[in-house]
């Protein structure tokens, strides 16, 4: 062979090795890598529409200089409007959230509508408290649309295959937060959708998870 030939020999022999070990297919995701689900990203990372970012939630600031990351969503850019201080924190603000489609990626959190529940106030769509035993959600403000989503009945499916639908009777404020109003909680993301616990018994999901990726459209 000449010196070019083994040379592109060798190469070939190389990445064929590198593409196929395991620990790295398989590893542990960090910023924009690939994932499944939650456990896939490396420490304080959460995945997102298949990404590895920042937890706004958590306020991490791993991923780059950027000060908050927006990650990567279907639909779309959709740019933080802001950040709210609290808590020694800081947590971006959206007044948008991803186009909504036929299957709209979603993060499913859990939320007590009743008096007194984590929820905070009554719902934004009919000034009172609700049942969580019926299937009721919250949309993220962009997604709430300022109320004209009120009442709609929209589907949500897990990736266990289960699917439930259930009305929109409030907003998940993802511009305001940590304070009464708010039971002093943080924005939500802009793309939660949060279920009574109806919801998650008619999913099959355990509440215990917190965050769950589903999908969802208007039913």
């Amino acid at each position: 062979m000449t010196l070019i030939s083994n040379l592109v020999f060798l190469a070939s022999i190389f990445l064929f090795n590198i593409t196929n070990l395991p620990f790295l297919t398989n590893a542990i995701s960090s910023c924009n890598g690939g994932c499944n689900d939650l456990n896939d990203c490396y420490g304080q990372l959460i995945c997102i529409n298949g990404k590895c970012n920042d937890d706004p939630d958590i306020g991490t600031h791993i991923c780059s200089g950027r000060k908050t990351i927006n990650p990567p969503l279907a639909g779309g850019n959709c740019q933080s409007s802001g950040n709210l201080q609290c808590d020694g924190q800081s947590h971006p603000q959206y007044q948008c959230s991803p186009r909504v489609s036929s299957s709209t990626q979603a993060l499913l959190t859990w939320n007590d509508f009743s008096e007194g529940g984590s929820g905070g106030g009554p719902s934004e769509c009919y000034g009172k408290y609700q049942n969580n035993n019926e299937n009721i959600v919250a949309l993220s403000t962009g997604w709430y649309k300022g109320g004209s989503r009120c009442g709609q009945m929209v589907r949500i499916t897990a990736r266990n295959g289960r699917s439930v639908t259930a009305k929109v009777v409030d907003e998940c404020d993802s511009v305001n937060g940590c304070d009464e109003e708010h039971a002093w909680q943080p924005p939500c993301r802009n793309n939660i959708v949060d279920g009574s616990v109806a919801v998650w018994n008619a999913l099959g999901l355990n509440t215990d998870d917190g965050v769950v990726p589903v999908t969802w459209s208007i039913a």
